[in-house]
C-alpha cells in the first residue's frame, strides 16, 4: 500500500496544485478576502498564486520536471502561508468574527503547511512516477 501511494504521490500532488490553481479563477473572491492587506493588488496576487500552482502542477506532472515542479511547489507552499494566517486571525476578529466550526479549520489548517511543504518536497526528490 505504501509504494502505490509513494508512486502516486506526485499526480496527488499535481492534481491538487492543479484543482487549487482553478479555483483561483473560478472562485476568486474567498482567496482575494485572505490576501494580508498590506500587499498591493490582491486580485493581481491572485491571479499570480493561481497561475503558479497550475504551473506547479505541470512541472510536478512531468517526470523529467519534477524536481524542479517539487522545489517550486514547497516555495509556493512557504510563499500562501502568510494568507492563511490573514485568514485564520481574520477568522476571530470582533469585525470580521465567523463561525466556532470556520474558525477551527482556519487555525487547524495552520500547521498543515508544513506536511504540504515535505510532501512538495518528498515529490522533488523522486525523478520518476
Amino acid at each position: 500500500m505504501a509504494a502505490r501511494w509513494t508512486k502516486a504521490s506526485p499526480w496527488v500532488l499535481a492534481g491538487v496544485l492543479g484543482g487549487m490553481g482553478v479555483l483561483h479563477f473560478a472562485a476568486p473572491k474567498p482567496f482575494v478576502a485572505i490576501v494580508p492587506r498590506v500587499l498591493p493588488e490582491p486580485e493581481l496576487l491572485v491571479a499570480a498564486s493561481g497561475v503558479a500552482e497550475l504551473a506547479c502542477a505541470a512541472l510536478v506532472a512531468i517526470p523529467r520536471t519534477r524536481t524542479l515542479g517539487g522545489a517550486a511547489a514547497a516555495a509556493l507552499f512557504v510563499s500562501v502561508f502568510p494568507a492563511n494566517i490573514q485568514m485564520a486571525v481574520d477568522s476571530s476578529l470582533p469585525e470580521t468574527r465567523k463561525p466556532r466550526w470556520y474558525q477551527a479549520i482556519a487555525w487547524g489548517r495552520l500547521p498543515l503547511q508544513v506536511p504540504l511543504v515535505m510532501w512538495a518536497l518528498s515529490v522533488r526528490r523522486r525523478k520518476s512516477a
